[in-house]
C-alpha cells in the first residue's frame, strides 16, 4: 500500500532498529584511541627513531648489567697485589692481549678472561672502564635533564600564568643568563664549586658522588633552565586564555591548582620532547668538563676523562681515544634522532 505524500501519519518502519549492516555502513570510524597511543603508533612507524630507541635501551642495559658480571672492576689495577712487587706486564695491553702472568696461567690450564679492549697504563681493564663511563655519562645526562625540567617548568609556569611584573622579572633574568658566555661560565663555576663543595660534603652521603658531579648538577640548575622556561612560558601564555581555564577561575580555583591540573598536562608533549633533547646536551657538557678535568672524580671514568687520558699515548694506543669517541657519538646521535622522532610523533602542530 502506497502512503499518501500529504498524509501526516508516521511511518512505523522509520523507527525500526538498524541492522548490523546498516550500522557498519553508516558508522565508519577507527577504534577509539588516546593521544599517547597515537603518538606511540607514529613513533613506531618512524624507523630511524625506533632504531635509535633500541640502541639507547641496549646501551643503557649494557652499562647497568655488564659491570655486575664482568670479572674486572673499573678501578682494579691488575698488576698490583698487596705484599708483592708490581707486575708491569699488565700495563698497556692491546685488545685481546694477555700479560706474561696470564699467559703462564693459561699454560698451566687455568681459564683467564680476556681483555677485550686491552688495559690502560695503570693496568686497569679498558672495556669495563668504557662501560662504566657510559653508565656515568647516561646517569649525569638523565639527572641533569630532570633538574633542568624541574627548574625550567617551575619558572616558566609562574612567568606565563602570573604575567605582568613577575613575567618581566623572570624573563629579564633569562636574558641576563643568555648574555653570559656559556662555556666560560661553566668552567668558572665548575672550578669554584669544586673547591668549595669538597669541604662541605666530606663525611656525608654525597662524598661518594664527588664534588665535581654535584657542582655539575648545580651548573645545570643555574644556567641551563632558560630554554625550558621560555618554551613552557610560551605554552602557558597560549593556554591560559582557554575556556576551561576561565571556567576554573570562575569556580574559585587557585593558581597552583590550575597550573598543575590544567596547564601543565596540556603541555606534556612539549615537556617530554624538550627533556629528551636536553639529555644529549647534558651528556656532551659532562664529557667536555671531564675532558678538562672538571668532571667526574678519579678513578671513576667518564667519556671525557677516558679521552683525556688517551691523549698521553695517542700515537701508540690510538684506539683508546677512538673507542670513547665512537661510544659518545653513538649515544648523542641516537638521543638526538630519538628526540626528533618524539617531536614528530607527539607534537600536535606537526600532525594536523
Amino acid at each position: 500500500m502506497t502512503k499518501n505524500p500529504l498524509s501526516m501519519q508516521l511511518d512505523v518502519e522509520d523507527f525500526l532498529p538498524a541492522s548490523e549492516e546498516d550500522k557498519a555502513y553508516m558508522v565508519q570510524m577507527r577504534p577509539s584511541s588516546t593521544f599517547f597511543k597515537d603518538g606511540c603508533r607514529r613513533l613506531y612507524k618512524n624507523k630511524v627513531a625506533f632504531v635509535s630507541m633500541i640502541v639507547i635501551i641496549l646501551i643503557t642495559l649494557s652499562s647497568i648489567l655488564l659491570p655486575m658480571v664482568w670479572p674486572y672492576s673499573y678501578e682494579q689495577q691488575l698488576g698490583v697485589v698487596p705484599g708483592q712487587p708490581v707486575d708491569p706486564s699488565y700495563n698497556n695491553l692491546h685488545p685481546m692481549e694477555y700479560s706474561a702472568t696470564e699467559l703462564e696461567r693459561k699454560e698451566a690450564g687455568e681459564s683467564v678472561f680476556p681483555h677485550v679492549f686491552g688495559t690502560d697504563d695503570h693496568g686497569r681493564d679498558y672495556f669495563i672502564r668504557v662501560v662504566y663511563g657510559t653508565r656515568i655519562s647516561l646517569a649525569v645526562g638523565f639527572f641533569a635533564s630532570i633538574i633542568v625540567l624541574v627548574v625550567g617548568l617551575t619558572m616558566g609556569s609562574i612567568a606565563g600564568f602570573a604575567g605582568g611584573r613577575v613575567d618581566m622579572l623572570i624573563m629579564r633574568i633569562v636574558d641576563i643568563i643568555y648574555s653570559l658566555p656559556d662555556m666560560l661560565m661553566v668552567i668558572l663555576l665548575a672550578s669554584v664549586m669544586r673547591e668549595t663543595l669538597g669541604t662541605v660534603i666530606d663525611g656525608t652521603v654525597f662524598q661518594a658522588i664527588g664534588s665535581n658531579i654535584i657542582s655539575l648538577f648545580v651548573i645545570f640548575a643555574l644556567l641551563y633552565w632558560c630554554s625550558m622556561a621560555r618554551l613552557i612560558r610560551g605554552q602557558i601564555l597560549s593556554l591560559r586564555e582557554q575556556e576551561y581555564v576561565l571556567a576554573a577561575q570562575a569556580t574559585g580555583a587557585g593558581a597552583k591548582w590550575i597550573i598543575t591540573k590544567h596547564l601543565i598536562p596540556n603541555c606534556i608533549s612539549v615537556i617530554i620532547i624538550s627533556t629528551a633533547l636536553q639529555i644529549p646536551s647534558a651528556i656532551f657538557t659532562e664529557s667536555f668538563l671531564s675532558f678538562l678535568g672538571l668532571g667526574v672524580n678519579a678513578p671513576m671514568p667518564s667519556r671525557g676523562s677516558l679521552a683525556s687520558e688517551a691523549l698521553n699515548g695517542v700515537t701508540s694506543y690510538a684506539y683508546r681515544l677512538v673507542i670513547p669517541a665512537i661510544v659518545i657519538s653513538l649515544i648523542v646521535l641516537s638521543l638526538n634522532l630519538f628526540g626528533d622522532g618524539l617531536r614528530d610523533a607527539f607534537d600536535p602542530k606537526l600532525n594536523q
